[in-house]
């Protein structure tokens, strides 16, 4: 059984015979914050974002949406069926970058207006594997890394890692967080039968060789970062690779700022620089790093 055969089987056992459609649940649940959002497309069309390279609009996405609330594990919206999702009322550090990529995407559609709809089918096409959610829960990609892998192969990302310095392999590390701590997910928790497809995915995502720049290589290759660059946070902590992600923003000083949705500071916050933030916690090991692709 070949890869695409593995990942098709997976998603085909977990789901119902249904109707398949691109939205699996009704927008009051997999939608908050549509004054927010109403606001956002009314700036981003007041000043034409849509004529700005794509770096721009997820730059400009990302600043508009300083302040929102942290929110915790804000995918897990139903006990049963999965669907693309979107808030503005409380975002944690995947939905936030996910959220600014989607709305850069979402303009590049040029329209005399948007509606949730428009930006719940761009985070289908990054947050899914392939791009697509038939409604089952493993559709989704779970692992930023292979977030990264999925969307370099089908040219909305490139992974850049590589090009910037010297990269170091990750080894030894189990990726089975998912699986260790299902209580935490509401889906695993309420679904046990889904726990075997999720650990048959980290399996296969072990497969994959993992390298990534250590942090003390970071404060030299900030000048080569651009705006809207997707910084995933590379730990030392056990059972994941990568365990936040937040976007690159270069301020008119010259500073190359770590924008994300953050726990600590229980909101989305445009940071200190992104090395100087790495320096701040010991568990954090280093960076990889995708740019967004028109």
């Amino acid at each position: 059984m070949n890869r695409r055969t593995f990942f098709q089987a997976l998603t085909a056992s977990a789901l119902p015979c249904a109707a398949w459609s691109r939205e699996h649940l009704p927008q009051t649940l997999t939608f908050a914050g549509k004054a927010r959002f109403d606001r956002i497309v009314a700036q981003a069309l007041a000043e034409n974002w849509a004529q700005l390279p794509i770096a721009a609009r997820v730059t400009r996405a990302a600043l508009a949406m300083q302040g929102i609330p942290y929110v915790g594990f804000t995918l897990e919206i139903h006990d049963h069926i999965e669907s693309p999702s979107a808030s503005f009322t409380g975002q944690d550090c995947w939905t936030f970058f996910e959220i600014a990529l989607g709305l850069a995407r979402m303009l590049n559609r040029k329209s005399p207006s948007y509606t949730p709809s428009d930006l719940l089918r761009e985070i289908e096409i990054t947050r899914y594997r392939g791009g697509v959610c038939q409604g089952g829960y493993l559709d989704r990609i779970h692992y930023l890394e292979e977030w990264y892998r999925d969307n370099d192969k089908r040219g909305n990302v490139r992974d850049i890692t590589q090009s910037l310095a010297q990269t170091v392999p990750l080894e030894g590390r189990r990726i089975d967080e998912m699986t260790v701590l299902w209580k935490s997910y509401r889906y695993l928790k309420n679904n046990p039968e889904l726990r075997r497809g999720m650990a048959q995915i980290e399996a296969e995502l072990q497969t994959h060789p993992f390298r990534y720049i250590p942090k003390s290589a970071v404060r030299a290759l900030e000048p080569k970062l651009q705006s809207g660059d997707i910084i995933g946070i590379v730990t030392h902590k056990a059972h994941v690779y990568c365990s936040h992600v937040g976007l690159a923003i270069r301020t008119q000083d010259g500073i190359c700022h770590f924008m994300h949705a953050s726990l600590n500071h229980k909101r989305v916050t445009l940071d200190q620089s992104i090395s100087d933030y790495l320096a701040q916690f010991k568990s954090h090991a280093g960076i990889i790093v995708a740019r967004p692709v028109e």
